[in-house]
């Protein structure tokens, strides 16, 4: 169906976004007999011209093109976003996904649930969200060990033995008085699994929102995805959305449904919302509260280069342990293996572009310094097990994004409390894998290293402090919701994935009922 002929019907379901969140609601109407249309500003995941098996910096330099041109075929978001969170504002590209399956044709497959005290201020609690965890270990084919450190968790699927590596590391925290555990992972590969983690699996193998439950939609249940479809303002009436503007390869058009959802991410979710303004919501769609595109939380993440004795090379991303995630009445987060590091060429371009927002003088010197710097880095990042610190955020209205024409701006920073968590997490974290060397590289306070967005659109039963009620629903809005991780009112210190993909079955059960 072409675009124009998806602007003449009126669809049961119109879901802006085709992530975690809203692949995976799509799925479940669509497979429940609603009609669903998926609007999508990237490519369709079976697109000829993807970009599969590399990172697109690498794509682009060896095909000698420029590198906004590679990153839509391979699944990555191509349009500036404006940070003003320093004293000079700076610009980038941030590292999030586009195209079918959002962000998940990036990640790295873990998925985890979260812990029960991490829904301390959520309008709903780990009992009521437990059996959708169930529904989507089982749906995207989780593979792992139990946490020791929980309960009431059921096993995932049962996964192979640890390579040798991981062996060896899992038997060192253990003697350190820790408590690792196989990562829950989704992978069709299983243990053969490359990790193609921050680009596009070439197998197909990686169990994202694309191949789970987006291609399973349009083949199986008679859902419409509508790509290089830009979702650019909603049409609101007083207590309704009455359709959705989009920017179209055939033009400019609008689509109309019975109900609306925004999966957009917690970056581009609010962004819409704010840029509809109008009358009868002059602040923007949804927004009587104010709240809309506030509450910015990204997960802070470390990564520490653990020397392990008699490693031989890269170490497959397996192993987590969460002795730090709280301490008395503070949260930390997680430790879990990262996998292999970007390419040594990616590497110091991020450290060249790093200089050029801190100390532009030198940033001009580092042609200069490169060749210098290949081999230090080659021997520094060389036969180092890479592990990810992923520490819980705390929201602050102040930590908010706006729209900026058609881009997004960002203004965020670490509080002071974060700050010093963040200290005492690092040192923690160093101190596990004692007596081996850790070197950390720091990037938990770089924005340009932005991960897990969420809580740009909260929700809440108040409607005068959050911006949706407990049903993902907008307040003051029937028809519309948001199922992308902007309705978490607070981060939690794990993987976001698993609990947004719960989340949207369990709204999508609201919906059917309806």
């Amino acid at each position: 169906m072409n675009a124009k002929a998806a602007a003449k019907r009126h669809w049961d379901c119109i879901i802006v976004g085709t992530g975690m969140g809203g692949a995976t609601l799509g799925w479940a109407l669509s497979r429940a007999g609603r009609s669903v249309l998926f609007l999508e500003r990237g490519q369709h995941p079976l697109a000829d011209e993807r970009l599969t098996g590399d990172y697109a910096e690498m794509l682009a330099r060896r095909q000698n093109l420029p590198l906004e041109t590679r990153l839509p075929p391979a699944g990555r978001w191509d349009r500036p976003l404006e940070d003003r969170s320093g004293r000079k504002p700076k610009t980038f590209i941030p590292f999030i996904g586009m195209g079918g399956g959002g962000s998940t044709q990036l990640y790295g497959a873990a998925l985890e649930r979260f812990f029960p005290e991490d829904f301390a201020g959520w309008p709903i609690d780990y009992a009521t969200l437990r059996p959708y965890y169930r529904r989507t270990e089982a749906l995207y084919g989780v593979r792992g060990e139990l946490d020791p450190l929980r309960q009431d968790v059921l096993d995932p699927l049962p996964a192979a033995r640890l390579d040798p590596a991981n062996a060896t590391i899992a038997a060192h925290l253990h003697a350190n008085g820790l408590h690792p555990y196989r990562l829950p992972t989704a992978c069709r590969e299983g243990d053969a699994c490359r990790d193609c983690q921050g680009y596009l699996c070439p197998h197909r193998a990686k169990g994202d929102a694309a191949s789970v439950c987006l291609l399973p939609a349009l083949s199986e249940s008679g859902a419409i995805l509508l790509d290089r479809c830009e979702a650019v303002r909603l049409r609101a009436g007083q207590s309704r959305v009455e359709g959705v503007d989009c920017h179209t390869p055939d033009g400019p058009l609008r689509f109309r449904g019975d109900c609306v959802v925004l999966a957009a991410g917690a970056l581009h979710s609010p962004a819409l919302l704010l840029r509809s303004a109008a009358r009868p919501w002059p602040q923007g769609v949804a927004n009587t509260s104010g709240q809309v595109g506030r509450n910015l939380m990204r997960h802070a993440i470390d990564l520490f280069l653990v020397q392990v004795p008699g490693l031989s090379g890269p170490v497959p991303k397996r192993l987590a342990f969460n002795d730090f995630y709280r301490r008395g009445d503070d949260a930390f987060g997680t430790v879990q293996s990262f996998g292999s590091l970007p390419p040594l060429p990616m590497l110091l371009d991020s450290l060249h572009q790093d200089l050029r927002h801190a100390l532009p003088w030198l940033a001009s010197l580092f042609p200069l310094a490169r060749p210098f710097l290949r081999p230090a880095l080659r021997a520094l990042t060389g036969k180092r097990a890479v592990f990810a610190a992923i520490l819980e955020d705390r929201p602050h209205p102040d930590n908010r994004i706006e729209p900026r024409g058609d881009g997004v701006r960002l203004y965020y920073r670490l509080g002071a409390g974060e700050r010093e968590r963040l200290r005492q997490f690092r040192r923690w974290v160093a101190r596990a894998f004692a007596p081996w060397p850790v070197r950390l590289i720091a990037q938990a306070d770089n924005n340009e290293r932005i991960a897990h967005a969420c809580g740009t659109c909260r929700f809440g039963d108040d409607p005068e402090r959050a911006v949706l009620d407990r049903d993902n629903r907008a307040h003051g809005l029937d028809n519309l919701y948001v199922v992308d991780a902007s309705f978490f009112p607070t981060s939690a210190g794990i993987n976001p994935a698993l609990t947004i993909a719960a989340n949207a079955l369990r709204v999508a059960d609201h919906l059917l009922k309806r």
